[in-house]
């Protein structure tokens, strides 16, 4: 009985690591296959990269919406804080730019709703404190993750307005 005992009470400590491993490591394993996709295997870092039109097929991470125009910029703070620049879609059209940590926590959100003339921040670490200048300033607590700009195109004309407004999208060292 006393064997038994040993192998069930392994079997449950081994299964609390287990579970705890998990936990801890999932968000930064899926953050970092999301990375090295979004940006060409670590070719395109602080720069952003446009998405195709969403069909039935696109499963680049997750289903995306048909009705939206994405692009996503993997971005690595370790040479010093970026400037992101995301100007307005044409017509007023919405415009949705989240900011991720490489543990899969949403740091940030903006939208045209807030910010219509277009959506512009300095993107830094929080234990790199440097001081931009008037531009509001998002901290992230780690030194890489994803930045993505979503835009309203339910059709084709209108993913093509907002693909040409998107291509203007700036995630670049800031000086």
């Amino acid at each position: 009985m006393r064997g038994g005992l040993r192998y069930a009470l392994a079997f449950v400590g081994a299964a609390a690591v287990g579970h705890v491993a998990t936990i801890l490591l999932a968000p930064q394993v899926i953050m970092h296959i999301a990375m090295n996709r979004l940006s060409g295997d670590g070719d395109d870092v602080n720069v952003f990269r446009f998405a195709d039109r969403t069909t039935a097929a696109s499963r680049q991470i997750v289903r995306p919406s048909p009705d939206l125009a994405y692009a996503s910029c993997v971005y690595d703070l370790s040479a010093g804080p970026i400037l992101v620049d995301v100007p307005p879609s044409p017509d007023k059209g919405y415009v949705s730019v989240s900011v991720f940590a490489a543990n899969t926590d949403n740091v940030a959100v903006m939208d045209s709703l807030r910010s219509p003339e277009g959506i512009r921040f300095i993107l830094q670490q929080e234990r790199k404190l440097v001081h931009p200048g008037d531009l509001p300033v998002i901290y992230t607590p780690t030194e890489r993750g994803i930045i993505l700009d979503r835009r309203l195109a339910p059709t084709q004309a209108e993913f093509d307005r907002a693909d040409k407004a998107r291509r203007g999208d700036r995630c670049a060292p800031v000086g």
